[in-house]
């Protein structure tokens, strides 16, 4: 993983403290020193100095001669979220469209060739996939995702679409470029994606974009539900409708937000503020 940056205030060190946090997911929530250092290329001595470090700052612990992540790595990932606003704005929305359907909300945004999901309100349904704050997919293979890629202008989808995954999963079937590219140019023209039992068995969802309030697409929400229980038919004509009003309300939302005023106070004034 290591070794990819060409710039000269590329920092090496600190890519491979990363590669080795991003190394760990739910199917290998444990590892070793060995295993580690086979799935970052580093050498065992390299990839054991930044485990020890990673520890001593609270973002790894070991028991024996294993290793896994703490909580404490939540923080990076919401601190994103966070600077965005997006979990605060979107989830009473989200909210509100779970309980009118009975299925599974999520909202994601396009990292390379993958999506990750920066926001979701789920229901207590069994369905093939995995989804919390800070999952991701491949963007090919989700309705999410799908959206997302529409978005973009051809040279950097081809761009976007030539990056592996960093999912963790293994690779999906290539997808047949040209039906593709029809695919993405429908979903533009229509404004919203299907995915049926694309990244998993069992898993339907329907996703539409969320538009900021210059009306640039930065980032798209879903209706997930078990293919066994809810037709296509019902996703689309049922839920789809509401999924759209519902975009709709955050896009606003986040538009009168951008449209506030930032202003800074000094400390004198905050101090003033305090005591009046």
């Amino acid at each position: 993983m290591a070794g990819r940056g060409e710039g000269p205030d590329f920092v090496e060190a600190l890519a491979r403290g990363l590669d080795i946090l991003e190394c760990f997911n739910a199917e290998r929530p444990w590892l070793t020193l060995t295993e580690v250092a086979t799935a970052t290329g580093l050498a065992r001595p390299t990839a054991r100095r930044l485990l020890l470090t990673l520890e001593e700052l609270g973002f790894i612990r070991s028991t024996g001669s294993q290793f896994t992540l703490t909580p404490r790595v939540l923080r990076l990932g919401m601190a994103f979220v966070s600077s965005l606003g997006l979990w605060d704005l979107a989830r009473p929305h989200l909210e509100r469209l779970v309980a009118a359907t009975g299925e599974s909300s999520s909202m994601s945004q396009l990292d390379g060739s993958d999506i990750v999901y920066v926001a979701r309100v789920a229901v207590p349904k069994l369905i093939g996939v995995q989804v919390q704050i800070g999952t991701r997919y491949p963007a090919a293979y989700t309705a999410l995702g799908k959206v997302l890629l529409a978005a973009l202008d051809p040279t950097h989808l081809q761009n976007v679409l030539a990056e592996p995954s960093r999912s963790g999963l293994p690779p999906y079937p290539p997808r047949d470029t040209e039906s593709f590219a029809a695919e993405l140019r429908a979903i533009r023209a229509r404004g919203w994606s299907l995915a049926d039992e694309e990244l998993a068995l069992g898993v339907r969802s329907v996703a539409v974009p969320v538009r900021d309030g210059t009306g640039h697409v930065r980032a798209a929400m879903n209706v997930t539900a078990h293919a066994a229980e809810t037709s296509i038919e019902t996703l689309t004509s049922d839920y789809l409708p509401l999924l759209l009003r519902t975009t709709a309300d955050i896009s606003a939302d986040w538009a009168l937000q951008q449209s506030r005023p930032c202003v800074e106070l000094r400390r004198d004034q905050l101090d003033a503020s305090a005591a009046g």
